[in-house]
């Protein structure tokens, strides 16, 4: 472990979850693709700011080994690769990177994605057949309706297996034509054990999909840019449902989106410690429900 990467950072983060007693953190959001896929998705936060009038600089536009030594210098144990197909025909592709980085990259979870097209039903069991721990559905990227018939074998898939997936279904930052609670109230209408782990607390959806982990058990939330100064100022989450992730503890999970966050790391770790919810719920949402999970 690169002690020495993030600087001051570093110190402040490793501070904060040895104080918690735990030996690091668990991050099931962060961002490893292809150069030349990164480089397109940072070209969009960068040109995404005039369009909305919310500028989203990249706080570590940095290339690939100095990104695995901060997460590793800021003591993140294990985190993921999570990358997205926005078009048929880039997923086998991607997951054949992911699992080539996973290969090469022992603390990543080996991740996989998917996309509604012919063929999908095979390389998510080929995925799943080499190793994949964790998968990643992108609704608004995507453009899709995750009810579509072509993926139904692949939800029964997953589940079966017990793989979860982070799928980014709120309508945060901007909405799309299948982002909100309805489609994926009906998928998991249909596939009820579904490990589905819900990008950005669902933002800005917050209560409703704070009543689908209710409904369904293996239903859980991460914490991605939720909670922070950047987004209190667009999606603030109810101060009112505080009590319903208090009792949520055991599925709620750390995730950062790093390295694409408009903000210091350590800040998301802030923003879920100023929330008060007490030490035992970050040592949950931190560490512990990943690790049970993952490790």
């Amino acid at each position: 472990m690169e002690e020495g990467e993030g600087g001051g950072e570093a110190v402040a983060v490793r501070a904060f979850w040895q104080r918690l007693g735990l030996p690091g953190l668990i991050d099931v959001h962060t961002h490893f693709m292809p150069e030349q896929v990164l480089n397109k998705v940072w070209a969009y936060f960068d040109s995404a700011g005039p369009l909305t009038g919310m500028e989203w600089p990249i706080t570590y536009r940095e290339e690939e080994s100095r990104r695995l030594a901060l997460l590793r210098g800021f003591g993140v144990r294990a985190f993921t690769a999570l990358l997205y197909p926005h078009k048929p025909g880039m997923a086998d592709w991607l997951n054949g990177w992911a699992a080539d980085f996973a290969s090469r990259t022992p603390d990543c979870l080996h991740t996989a994605t998917l996309y509604p097209e012919e063929g999908a039903e095979r390389y998510v069991r080929l995925a799943v057949e080499n190793g994949a721990r964790i998968f990643k559905s992108h609704v608004q990227v995507g453009a899709y309706d995750p009810n579509e018939a072509l993926l139904d074998p692949v939800w029964g898939l997953l589940a079966d297996a017990g793989i979860p997936i982070v799928m980014h279904c709120g309508s945060g930052p901007a909405p799309g034509k299948y982002t909100g609670p309805g489609p994926v109230g009906r998928l998991l209408a249909r596939h009820p054990r579904l490990p589905l782990i819900v990008a950005h607390m669902g933002m800005p959806e917050y209560t409703d999909f704070l009543d689908l982990a209710e409904r369904y058990p293996q239903v859980r939330l991460d914490t991605t840019v939720a909670f922070t100064d950047f987004s209190e100022r667009l999606c603030p989450f109810p101060a009112a449902e505080r009590a319903r992730l208090a009792d949520l503890e055991e599925r709620v999970l750390l995730g950062t989106d790093f390295p694409n966050i408009p903000y210091p790391y350590l800040h998301q770790l802030e923003a879920l410690e100023r929330l008060e919810l007490g030490d035992d719920w970050l040592r949950a949402v931190c560490y512990g429900n990943a690790a049970r999970l993952f490790l």
